[in-house]
């Protein structure tokens, strides 16, 4: 399922325009965007955590020319899912 399915299910299962539908998604994925970049998480009880954690700092290898090279740390983003989606998908 891409973007556009998901707006036209939500859109078809509220009884919403697409366009209205397509509003909302892209509030809550700015709304995530935003908070996580903040430094928050997002917590949604039942579905799952959305944060931010540090990568360190690693030696890497150039595949091409064999030669070491230095992979800088950074913030990546996570998902961590709930226990009620955990036991829905099996």
């Amino acid at each position: 399922m891409n973007k556009d399915d998901l707006i036209g299910k939500i859109a078809t299962n509220i009884g919403i325009s697409k366009t209205d539908a397509a509003k909302s998604v892209d509030a809550v994925f700015s709304t995530i965007t935003s908070t996580l970049k903040s430094g928050n998480e997002v917590r949604l009880v039942g579905f799952g955590t959305f944060l931010v954690t540090n990568r360190a700092a690693t030696t890497g290898r150039n595949p091409r020319t064999g030669e070491s090279i230095q992979i800088p740390a950074k913030k990546v983003p996570k998902f961590r899912a709930g226990k009620a989606l955990k036991q829905s998908v099996n």
